[in-house]
């Protein structure tokens, strides 16, 4: 007969790989919607453009990330830019169980705080002193249209996020 330690630590062992096992299967189910590749349309300060992202999940579903690219075609005033970003989706184990870290080919790197409300995951930056702060939200529309919003607050006014950019994008796949 085994003693009653190991059976006490192989029924610990098996649960504990149990539970853990059933909050990585469902993780992301939030951004479940989100999952797969999109095209659409945005306007705002930079101009209106054309653009792709994707989320997929990564490293055996412990992380999520999101790939960027959008077009804005020259204009009289300024010429083509491409601005392309990288965005990684990560479980903490802090208060906050979702965080994400943002880069872009502008040298930018942002890191947000992950929130849900119903219909929308919300991206906010910390509150840095003298530093701008940014909002990203998804809503979703339908199960194949989301509506992207991109907002910049002035270090002078935190909480007055102020819309930099926004459109629509339809999921192709």
């Amino acid at each position: 007969m085994k003693s009653p330690k190991i059976l006490l630590f192989t029924i610990l062992l098996v649960s504990g790989q149990l539970l853990f096992g059933q909050q990585t299967k469902n993780q992301w189910e939030k951004w479940n919607y989100l999952i797969g590749e999109w095209v659409g349309e945005h306007t705002g300060k930079p101009g209106s453009g054309d653009g792709k992202f994707s989320f997929q999940t990564d490293l055996d579903g412990k992380i999520l990330v999101r790939k960027s690219s959008t077009v804005f075609p020259a204009s009289t005033s300024s010429a083509e830019l491409i601005h392309d970003d990288l965005m990684i989706i990560y479980l903490n184990g802090g208060d906050n169980p979702q965080e994400a870290i943002y880069f872009d080919n502008e040298g930018h790197t942002i890191k947000y705080k992950v929130s849900f409300t119903d219909k929308a995951i919300v991206l906010a930056s910390d509150i840095i002193p003298n530093a701008p702060r940014f909002r990203f939200t998804y809503t979703a529309i339908d199960d194949k249209t989301v509506n992207a919003s991109f907002e910049m607050a002035s270090p002078q006014a935190p909480e007055e996020f102020k819309m930099y950019l926004e459109g629509k994008a339809n999921k192709v796949k």
